[in-house]
């Protein structure tokens, strides 16, 4: 458990890169003014299903993916993000699945976080594979983009052990309320999906589905 016998020098990284991706897109930052406010966000929060097949811009999706895992600061050496993890372990990686992103090729996406940037792993729509994977539900592809989160186990097991298990869907649970007020926030609508096969978006992603698996994903678009 957390503080006891810590192997510091073989602590992992909280982040991941892709030097092999097709393409590096760098994002606008993110604004942190203006806006509704809070509570009006928090009231108007629903799960949105029923989306228009038009595109969302690029500062649309930097908004949404700094309030989902974006850095707001740092102490002590740790580089702290817009949801809590237990630790300041970070486990969850971001993938992003674009249907309709204005200046965004169709395609699957990692999101690197020190860069600010979003990395094209493969050009290619994988809307269809992934509608397929969560049981055929169709706001995956009418959505404008799908986020994708999945865990890399061994940063948070490192420290807590068996017990990494709980904190690391607590964390995914944060980081998705985050996507539901930030759409909200930007007029979109979010649905988070929990109902899909593992091994078919672990395989679709490229990963191995023990080190790193996928955990959760969420939709936006523009409501019908």
């Amino acid at each position: 458990m957390g503080g006891r016998f810590l192997d510091w020098g073989n602590m992992p990284k909280a982040v991941k890169e892709y030097p092999e991706a097709l393409q590096v897109v760098p994002l606008p930052p993110a604004q942190q003014q203006n806006g509704p406010g809070f509570w009006q966000v928090l009231c108007r929060r629903r799960s949105e299903r029923d989306f228009e097949q038009i595109p969302i811009t690029v500062p649309d999706v930097s908004q949404l993916l700094f309030s989902t895992q974006g850095i707001t600061g740092s102490i002590s050496g740790y580089q702290l993000r817009a949801a809590p993890s237990a630790g300041a372990l970070y486990p969850i990686e971001t993938y992003l699945a674009v249907n309709r992103v204005t200046a965004l090729k169709s395609g699957l996406y990692h999101f690197n976080i020190q860069k600010n940037a979003v990395e094209l792993l493969q050009e290619r729509n994988v809307a269809a594979e992934l509608c397929n994977a969560a049981l055929g539900q169709t706001m995956i592809l009418n959505s404008a983009v799908v986020f994708i989160w999945t865990a890399i186990v061994a940063r948070s097991k490192w420290k807590y052990g068996d017990r990494a298990y709980r904190y690391i869907y607590m964390d995914a649970g944060h980081i998705g309320q985050n996507l539901y007020l930030a759409a909200v926030a930007l007029g979109l609508g979010c649905c988070t999906v929990g109902a899909f096969f593992d091994d078919e978006v672990n395989d679709i992603l490229q990963i191995d589905g023990t080190e790193e698996t996928a955990i959760y994903m969420g939709v936006i678009g523009k409501c019908v």
